[in-house]
């Protein structure tokens, strides 16, 4: 019935080729989940039926790097595991998208120790920020969908000059 509404009086629909390439972008989201810890429960726990993340389009998560363009982090990052998170995020095709996914991995949580980083923006531009320890399943599809409010608002050619953190972070320690 929807379909209807955007047809003319004969039968055709119009748009811009843009506007049907942003719509298939932004929602078509694959998430690349990065279960480091707690949290990794609830971002397993989205996928269930009461929460059905499949509505969104990014029930398709994958475990290469090679195929996704959502990075979901989700729990604490110590500097050895930074290592291998940075390299997994560098295999990922632009344009790419990283949600931060608790306290642990916003901003460290509860440990406030020399081996733990204190937020993975330190490594990584984040483009969304998940509060809770832990978060819920539906805080999570509400960062999903700011993640597809933010692909729709933008261009693909606007990823390619993006800003990444010091790389001398994780050299330091």
């Amino acid at each position: 019935m929807g379909l209807e509404a955007k047809l003319t009086q004969d039968g055709i629909i119009t748009s811009t080729i843009d506007a049907v390439v942003e719509w298939s972008r932004k929602n078509s989201v694959w998430p690349m989940p990065m279960g480091i810890s707690c949290c990794a429960i609830e971002m397993m726990a989205a996928g269930d039926p009461k929460y059905d993340i499949a509505r969104f389009g990014s029930e398709v998560m994958r475990f290469t790097p090679r195929q996704c363009d959502l990075m979901i982090v989700a729990g604490t990052v110590t500097y050895k595991m930074a290592h291998v998170v940075k390299k997994i995020y560098d295999q990922m095709p632009d344009p790419k998208w990283v949600i931060a996914m608790g306290a642990c991995t916003s901003s460290g949580g509860i440990y406030r120790s020399y081996n733990v980083v204190q937020g993975i923006d330190q490594f990584l531009p984040v483009d969304v920020y998940l509060a809770g320890c832990p978060p819920r399943p539906d805080n999570l599809l509400n960062a999903l969908m700011q993640i597809q409010e933010k692909i729709g608002r933008t261009k693909a050619r606007e990823f390619r000059n993006k800003k990444l953190p010091d790389p001398t972070v994780l050299q330091n320690n």
